[in-house]
């Protein structure tokens, strides 16, 4: 697993900037993704993949040990759909 301090030491040292400047850009792009899907906006990253935002409507659900009929309530989850060119880098 790599870390945001991981990859904020691999942009400095890449970059010529020192670790706390690239941890705090590493910081300010996962944050505006973040704003962007609470707002239900797409985050496009060309080469690497997009962020968009899923709507999961409201369900009915089993409780595995009981076996009782539950609701699940309706949910936003943020998918992530890879690039070609990231998968052809994962297969390649």
């Amino acid at each position: 697993m790599t870390t945001t301090t991981e990859i904020a030491d691999k942009v400095a040292a890449e970059q010529s900037l020192t670790k706390s400047q690239a941890k705090a850009i590493v910081e300010s792009v996962f944050k505006q993704i973040a704003e962007d899907a609470r707002a239900g906006t797409e985050t496009s990253i060309p080469g690497f993949g997009k962020f968009k935002v899923k709507d999961t409507p409201a369900r009915e659900g089993r409780n595995p040990a009981t076996g009782a009929t539950i609701k699940i309530a309706a949910s936003r989850k943020l998918a992530f759909a890879p690039a070609k060119a990231l998968k052809d880098a994962l297969n390649g």
